[in-house]
């Protein structure tokens, strides 16, 4: 199983022996599924070669925050953005004070304090130095301030002395990282999501409809599914592959897609991601329509309504928790405040589609999630994966709070 499938991780190696082992890490992150860039610092270079872990990677290794090729892009807040979570392995004794005191003086220490992800950190060190009063105060407050530590290991280490002190092995490592991304505060509840975009037929040929990739419903899904929610995502027609324990139902039009919605009710979450056709022509016909000579007008087409998935299952008497998703071109949080109201939903995103770089078939996103009393949380710009889990995190906070499960 590839629990890490399509997570972007952010390795940094500190300078210490155990940065040998970090080669592996990479190797068993990428045997998962994992996409790894690394980060290593001055030190780190002296114990392992950035090209041997450019090789293993995949990705160029970066190693000064001065780097000019990467800081005219800002590359030191791109990586920031990009990672889904941040691993250091080895963290030496002098990365740990460095992180405690919030230092910002290379390009592995700037990353952490200008990312959002989750920060790991797999000590390594002397057993002395990892006993130390100043070490254990500074694994304390980073401990307090959120970071994931994990080991370190005790046994024989590089100078020969014996007790806590060495770097988990890289295989305990990955299975750390995987855990990470799993809560399964949704254990035992059905989510359904609904992804991508209809199709509404004119004739055999021709149809009617946008340009929905149907990436942020397939993220949201794999997201649930890390909540240990079941999750039976329905799609329109795109061309993404199913996540891993996720149950499928491809559909085609408006009609067909709340013909599923409905068969798999009740559910305890019903998120509607999916850009749903707003009307369709009234009449399908049987053979494909022909240019008439005689008629430069054009063709004439009578649409009618499609019907309004969400608001049927919001209006449903064994009603799940309803998310809708507004994707607008302007007024963005005037109009999704409108559609939370008008359907009697409990949470909806706003998500301006008119910016290329948020829109339809783009990587990334940047949307703004409003409660029932127009309450607002925006999450900042970086990937759909990154903002699908977040999101997810907070779909998840609410369905529990309104169901009295906390």
């Amino acid at each position: 199983m590839r629990r890490l499938h399509n997570k972007r991780i952010v390795l940094g190696v500190g300078g210490g022996i155990a940065a040998y082992k970090s080669a592996e890490l990479i190797r068993k992150l990428k045997e998962q599924g994992a996409d790894v860039k690394v980060v290593m610092t001055r030190a780190g270079c002296e114990f392992i070669t950035p090209l041997t872990l450019q090789a293993l990677s995949g990705n160029p290794v970066h190693v000064d925050l001065l780097d000019p090729n990467a800081e005219a892009a800002m590359g030191h807040i791109e990586l920031a953005r990009w990672a889904d979570l941040v691993i250091i392995a080895p963290t030496t004794a002098n990365l740990l004070a460095r992180l405690a005191a919030g230092q910002a003086n290379d390009l592995l220490t700037t990353l952490v304090l200008a990312t959002d992800a989750k920060v790991m950190l797999a000590p390594a060190m002397n057993q002395a130095m990892w006993r130390d009063l100043v070490t254990q105060e500074n694994v304390n407050k980073l401990l307090t301030r959120g970071f994931l530590i994990v080991g370190p290991d005790s046994g024989e280490q590089a100078c020969g002395d014996i007790g806590p002190g060495r770097m988990l092995e890289p295989i305990v490592i990955a299975q750390h990282i995987a855990n990470s991304f799993t809560t399964k505060a949704l254990t035992g509840k059905r989510v359904v999501i609904t992804a991508g975009p209809t199709q509404e037929n004119i004739d055999p040929v021709r149809y009617i409809t946008n340009h929905s990739s149907g990436k942020m419903g397939f993220a949201l899904a794999e997201a649930a599914v890390e909540e240990g929610a079941e999750v039976i995502l329905i799609s329109g027609p795109v061309s993404l592959a199913t996540p891993d324990r996720v149950e499928r139902i491809n559909v085609v039009s408006a009609q067909d897609m709340l013909v599923a919605c409905e068969s798999v009710m009740p559910s305890d979450i019903f998120i509607a991601v999916a850009a749903v056709a707003d009307f369709r022509p009234q009449v399908v016909a049987k053979q494909k329509l022909k240019k008439q000579p005689d008629n430069e007008q054009g063709l004439l087409l009578e649409l009618v309504r499609n019907p309004d998935i969400l608001a049927t299952i919001a209006a449903r008497e064994d009603r799940p928790f309803c998310v809708g998703f507004a994707a607008e071109t302007e007024n963005l949080l005037e109009y999704a405040e409108k559609k939370l109201k008008a359907k009697n939903l409990n949470l909806i995103v706003a998500n301006d589609v008119s910016n290329p770089a948020i829109g339809f078939n783009s990587d990334d996103n940047m949307i703004t999630l409003v409660d029932r009393e127009l309450n607002t949380t925006r999450l900042a710009l970086t990937s759909k994966a990154k903002i699908a889990r977040r999101l997810m995190e907070l779909i998840t906070s609410y369905y529990l709070k309104e169901t009295h499960h906390v």
